[in-house]
């Protein structure tokens, strides 16, 4: 026989079932992970909810006093979660259907009395009316509850990303922390650094406190850190607060306010400039005197009014200096004026100055301003 005229070789049915058995492992896995990623569709979890039902109604009826008809309640509390409005609809017509034939076919000889009560009615109606709000309100938004917490936590991470400071030339030392009011993960303080000029030589670092705390400023605080980020390092150091000002007036906020303090630090002569909108002063400890002096800058809040001035302070940290910057949920109380707290702040950082200062912004504010319904920040900068 030609060489060209040769027949393949016949595929087994065992190698064939095999094949056929991978590309259906395969598909099942890529529906999964899309599922689970919020991409595809969410028949996965209505088939699974869809066969729960008869089984919870084939255990009620068989076995009353071990399942009550109130076990439906579960596959529609997943159902809320999981589906989309229309899936979960289907699945609360399976589940009165199947309520229905448990009233019909449980024998009320065996259970005493009879467990389908209008009680139990209520019960798994309220459920269905709050999975079904549930599952508006996510379709609303447009995030599957699956994803939901996987995205907040990576913009959690993102924000922290960006506050973070960068590092140092040996001699100096820096160290940042924030604490939201209530003990939530989002907070309406937040910091943006770099290392700009020259070959990195200049430390510029931004602390915005926008208006409101905690959850209610989350989403405020999460777009003005991801522009300031953008505009720190791109604009010259007196260019940054107008830039900003203008990002806050063009958003158009009802409470459109924030403050911010900008510090540019020559990290070879230790020279600075402090620019503030509308910020707390900032505090330094001279090394020489062992007194701390405040540190003030001029200019107004961000986001009330275009063409805002921002004048610096300057300074100088020379060698066993330290400089603080913080938002007013640190310092300021109702019941006690502005310089108190800054003179209470200062008071317990002496503590640090024999041992040094590192630590010190953690345990700062828990020794200050510990059980605070406010958003905390504490920025703390010391040249060695």
């Amino acid at each position: 026989m030609a060489r060209g005229s040769e027949t393949p070789p016949r595929t087994s049915p065992r190698l064939r079932a095999q094949k056929v058995f991978h590309r259906l492992r395969i598909g099942l896995r890529r529906s999964a992970v899309d599922y689970f990623r919020g991409d595809g569709s969410d028949w996965p979890a209505f088939a699974a909810l869809l066969l729960t039902v008869p089984l919870l109604g084939g255990a009620t009826v068989s076995q009353p006093d071990w399942c009550p008809p109130e076990a439906l309640v579960l596959p529609l509390v997943a159902g809320g979660l999981l589906l989309r409005p229309a899936s979960l609809l289907g699945l609360y017509a399976v589940a009165a259907t199947a309520l229905v034939l448990e009233t019909a076919m449980i024998d009320p000889s065996r259970s005493q009395p009879d467990p389908v009560t209008p009680g139990s009615i209520l019960v798994v109606a309220a459920v269905a009316l709050i999975g079904l709000l549930i599952a508006q309100f996510r379709s609303r938004v447009g995030v599957p509850w699956r994803r939901g917490g996987t995205m907040l936590f990576d913009l959690r991470e993102r924000i922290r990303a960006q506050g973070r400071l960068p590092a140092l030339p040996r001699g100096w030392h820096r160290e940042v922390s924030l604490r939201p009011a209530g003990g939530q993960s989002f907070s309406g303080d937040f910091v943006n650094a770099a290392r700009t000029g020259p070959g990195g030589r200049t430390l510029e670092v931004v602390l915005t406190d926008v208006s409101g705390k905690g959850m209610d400023a989350a989403s405020r605080s999460l777009l003005l850190s991801g522009a300031f980020g953008g505009l720190l390092g791109s604009l010259p150091p007196h260019a940054f607060l107008p830039a900003a000002n203008g990002y806050l007036l063009r958003q158009n906020w009802e409470e459109g306010f924030a403050t911010s303090v900008h510090l540019v630090l020559d990290l070879d002569t230790g020279d600075y400039e402090l620019l503030s909108a509308g910020h707390l002063p900032g505090v330094q400890l001279n090394a020489g005197t062992g007194r701390w002096e405040q540190i003030a800058a001029e200019g107004p809040l961000l986001g009330v009014y275009d063409g805002a001035e921002f004048h610096p302070a300057k300074g100088t940290l020379r060698r066993g200096d330290v400089l603080m910057l913080f938002t007013d949920g640190l310092v300021e109380r109702s019941d006690r004026d502005l310089s108190e707290g800054i003179d209470r702040l200062t008071g317990e950082a002496d503590r640090y100055v024999t041992t040094g200062f590192r630590g010190a912004a953690w345990h700062l504010i828990e020794s200050v301003a510990r059980d605070v319904n406010d958003d905390r920040a504490l920025l703390l900068i010391s040249r060695e």
